[in-house]
């Protein structure tokens, strides 16, 4: 799993996944999740080079949703593909975290 954060210059941060979200990727990304989820009020992550998510990477995202959320923040997830797309629908978190397919989208939904 690699992790990149772009935009972290004000209240929202961009988070690039890429690779597996499995238990390995999930802790590439824990500590960072956690700092973004903590320090900012909005967090997009860019799931689009995602290829698999287990169990524990939706645990750490559902973490970030509740830590942001207690300060009135959001997170959005960006452009999950489809087979990503269907672990978050099934396991219900979508509806915890919304499901945006492009920028304006997620920034739409953040000013929102």
């Amino acid at each position: 799993m690699q992790v990149a954060i772009l935009d972290d210059t004000g209240t929202t941060a961009r988070m690039v996944l890429n690779g597996r979200l499995d238990i390995v990727g999930a802790d590439v990304v824990a500590l960072p999740l956690a700092t973004l989820s903590g320090s900012k009020t909005s967090l997009i992550v860019d799931m689009a080079d995602v290829s698999f998510l287990a169990s524990i990477g939706i645990r750490h995202l559902v973490a970030a949703t509740k830590a942001l959320g207690r300060r009135g923040g959001k997170l959005i997830l960006l452009n999950p593909n489809p087979i990503v797309t269907e672990v978050l629908t099934t396991s219900g978190v979508s509806s915890l975290m919304p499901i945006m397919r492009s920028d304006d989208e997620a920034q739409a939904a953040l000013a929102g």
